[in-house]
């Protein structure tokens, strides 16, 4: 639990509790029989609870208050009586920097309040201002409650106790309720995911290919290359290496496995435009999917921004049911005296859930032979069958990608505005879809099979794939590209022996590499 309680920023220290559990003891005992009916009586109002370390201190000075105890028979509580000490005597609030304001919730709504006692003695406490009456919660302590929950949901489903998955993912959102921004988002998306999995139903995203749904793959990504940088360093770092692949050479042909809208090959046109010693002739062959890509005319877009920047250009398209699996090289039209680069974004994981497919497709580039394959995967290991394993990689993973859009999106609007409000709603949809595959599917049905850059690069080595170093004029020019994305502080680009990956402070989300 501690390496999922850091990666969503908080900072447990049991030590505080303990010393607050030894405090609470040592008031119980100076107050005897008595004095446990009035406190018991005053935290069960409408009181105002602190962060562990104010509340020790609180504590310390009330045992202090107490000790002489003589003269408690006959005279009033000195801990309820308003000349010594009242309900407003508490420490003041203080906010503390856990990354979100404390957030007040009605203590009813938590703790059901016990019947009202009546006092021993005469009371006279000064009735807390209306705005303190409920109870604040430390939203760290809740964010807390709320990993634990999530994670001992999901081990009650590796345990097949569904009775015990039921109850808690029903506590999910009423712990998810006191969060706020991206904790509270990731949550929302792992309690629908696991409670579709406890019920048995269908994904969002098998709605979508069945045509329940308006928001194909295709237009969701479209948001998320609006909305965070993932996607656009994506394809400027393989737009980079497949540049100097093609140097020198007069015809090329760009076999592009992930075409969806075609967003990534305007820049490479560009490109080649300004090459020293003019732009080679183009070709370009997309792949689509019926099954998941919307409708796009692409090819005349394309055509018309090639003439603009005098590039001798082709269009030609390729449409598969679902699957790369079900290409051919004689599809593909390769021709003598070509210079050919393959690209797959986000694509070749979707392989792993159909047995045989990913050494297919391998097969298939090796006989193109390529100058250059340019894989772009997200880093991180969701592929195992062990469903608890993949659930605790997918909570850290999804929990710092949300954190990253949340803090980016913010500092987007703050500076240009450049990311609506839709194209973070939807890259939210299109986010939430993924952890409903990792998280509610098994199977062939399961698609999203993330695996890391290590995993990739045994997977190439053994396949008899050779890596191709992404230079440090690349890595320079990425920077350089974060630097102009708004709140680019958070990301980073890290070099890791030869390949490039981009994350959010010290975990890295997604890994460029190239290959021959």
């Amino acid at each position: 639990f501690d390496e999922a309680f850091a990666v969503l920023g908080y900072n447990v220290k049991s030590s505080d509790m303990a010393e607050v559990a030894e405090k609470i003891q040592q008031l119980d005992e100076a107050m005897g029989s008595f004095e446990r009916e009035g406190l018991s009586q005053l935290l069960a109002s409408d009181a105002v609870h602190y962060n562990p370390s104010d509340l020790c201190s609180w504590l310390e000075s009330m045992i202090s208050g107490l000790n002489p105890l003589s003269g408690f028979e006959s005279s009033p509580d000195p801990f309820l009586d308003s000349s010594t000490a009242s309900v407003n005597s508490c420490p003041p609030r203080i906010d503390l920097d856990f990354g979100s304001d404390l957030i007040s919730i009605p203590g009813e709504a938590i703790y059901p309040r016990p019947p009202a006692k009546r006092a021993r003695y005469p009371v006279s406490v000064e009735p807390p201002p209306a705005a303190a009456r409920s109870l604040l919660v430390d939203s760290q302590e809740n964010g807390i409650r709320l990993v634990h929950t999530l994670v001992a949901c999901a081990e009650a489903i590796q345990q097949e106790d569904a009775e015990l998955a039921e109850a808690l993912v029903k506590n999910i959102g009423f712990l998810a309720a006191s969060q706020a921004g991206a904790m509270r988002k990731v949550a929302a998306y792992f309690a629908e995911a696991l409670a579709r999995r406890i019920y048995g139903l269908r994904p969002p995203a098998a709605a979508a290919a069945a045509g329940d749904s308006g928001f194909t793959d295709d237009a969701l990504q479209m948001n998320f290359y609006e909305a965070c940088p993932y996607l656009k360093f994506a394809h400027f770092t393989a737009n980079q290496a497949i540049l100097e692949a093609f140097a020198g050479k007069s015809r090329v042909h760009v076999i592009d496995f992930t075409m969806k809208q075609g967003m990534q090959w305007p820049a490479l046109l560009h490109a080649l435009a300004l090459r020293p010693g003019g732009p080679p002739a183009v070709r370009l062959t997309g792949v689509r999917y019926s099954s998941r890509d919307g409708s796009a005319e692409i090819g005349w877009r394309l055509a018309r921004l090639a003439e603009d920047v005098e590039v001798e250009f082709k269009y030609e398209e390729i449409t598969v049911a679902d699957s790369i699996a079900e290409l051919d090289s004689s599809m593909l039209d390769v021709r003598e005296g070509e210079a050919v680069a393959v690209n797959s974004v986000f694509e070749l994981h979707r392989l792993l859930s159909r047995p045989g497919s990913i050494d297919g497709v391998l097969k298939l580039v090796r006989e193109l032979k390529p100058e250059i394959l340019t894989v772009v995967e997200q880093e991180a290991n969701h592929g195992g069958n062990i469903f608890l394993d993949r659930f605790n990689e997918a909570l850290h993973y999804y929990s710092t990608l949300f954190d990253s859009l949340e803090s980016g999106a913010a500092a987007a609007a703050a500076a240009d505005g450049s990311a609506t409000d839709e194209d973070r709603l939807m890259t939210e949809v299109y986010l939430g879809r993924q952890i409903c595959d990792i998280v509610a599917c098994e199977g062939a049905d399961r698609v999203e099979r993330h695996e890391t850059l290590a995993q990739w690069r045994a997977r190439f080595g053994s396949r008899g794939f050779t890596p191709v170093r992404l230079g440090s004029n690349v890595y320079k020019q990425a920077i350089l590209l974060l630097g102009l994305f708004a709140g680019g502080d958070g990301y980073r680009v890290e070099e890791n022996d030869g390949c490039l990956m981009l994350g959010w402070h010290t975990r890295p989300l997604i890994a460029t590499s190239a290959w021959k």
